[in-house]
């Protein structure tokens, strides 16, 4: 049995709840962006873990997640069964690496280019009230856009986030990647406060349900016939919606982390 604590955590085919585990969106679901998760989330958590095995899927990288739910001295992928960054093409199970894939091994350098210089100049042309930095980000499984920039204060991001839902700035920007990119194969997926991503069709957060079905594969592994999933994101074109609405979900929509502590509570009666 693996300890945290003083408390002794169950191997994963020995949870009370048998044969189901629970993934949880990040950002505004277990705290809000770019802020660490207030204690009394991270203390549920730990209790949900002892009945049941939990992970995370994000589409930010892991970097970002340590600062939200990890600490400086614990390491994220030690707090949760499993964590599945860029929506599972980073991936941990128990604290160790799984295979992942790569944006740019798939697209290739030349039309990741083309990409590249589309977004950069629709930005440079955006009319909006406020820009600062860090317009696009490469990670490893897509591109993340921002026309405000990831640079933005918490405050900016706030005010930002009231502007395009009234002006649909991002909505826009994806309609004429879609136009400029007909024919590439890309899904655009808006997430959070002030972004979007941009991978291949099938790398969105269904992607992570390949490592839990083969988890039935592995020595000491688990057949989870049950993944319950909590999100935000989960109306259409939200970047929840997929997994919250695939068949081998079963979903649950929350509308910020205080409704997902709530919803955790009286569903696993911790």
């Amino acid at each position: 049995m693996a300890t945290i604590g003083a408390a002794v955590l169950p191997p994963l085919a020995e949870r009370p709840i048998k044969n189901t585990v629970v993934l949880f969106d990040v950002d505004n679901t277990l705290t809000v962006p770019r802020v660490p998760a207030k204690p009394e989330m991270l203390q549920l958590l730990s209790a949900l873990r002892h009945k049941v095995a939990i992970g995370f899927v994000g589409g930010s990288d892991l970097a970002k997640q340590q600062e939200q739910l990890g600490t400086p001295q614990i390491p994220v992928t030690t707090l949760f069964d499993f964590c599945f960054s860029e929506n599972g093409l980073t991936a941990y199970r128990l604290g160790s690496p799984l295979s992942s894939q790569t944006f740019i091994g798939w697209l290739g350098e030349t039309k990741y280019k083309e990409l590249v210089k589309f977004i950069l100049h629709y930005v440079a042309d955006l009319d909006i009230p406020v820009k600062r930095g860090t317009f696009l980000e490469f990670r490893n499984g897509m591109v993340n856009v921002s026309p405000i920039g990831r640079n933005a204060s918490v405050a900016e991001r706030n005010e930002y986030q009231r502007y395009d839902l009234e002006n649909k700035v991002r909505e826009k920007f994806i309609e004429a990647l879609r136009k400029e990119f007909p024919d590439i194969g890309l899904t655009y997926s808006i997430g959070g406060q002030i972004s979007f991503d941009v991978f291949p069709q099938g790398w969105n957060k269904t992607y992570c349900l390949q490592h839990i079905e083969n988890e039935r594969n592995l020595p000491g592994g688990v057949d989870y016939t049950t993944i319950h999933f909590f999100g935000d994101k989960t109306f259409e074109g939200g970047n929840d919606y997929e997994i919250y609405a695939d068949k081998r979900t079963v979903g649950h929509s929350v509308e910020n982390p205080e409704d997902c502590y709530k919803q955790l509570k009286a569903l696993f009666d911790l």
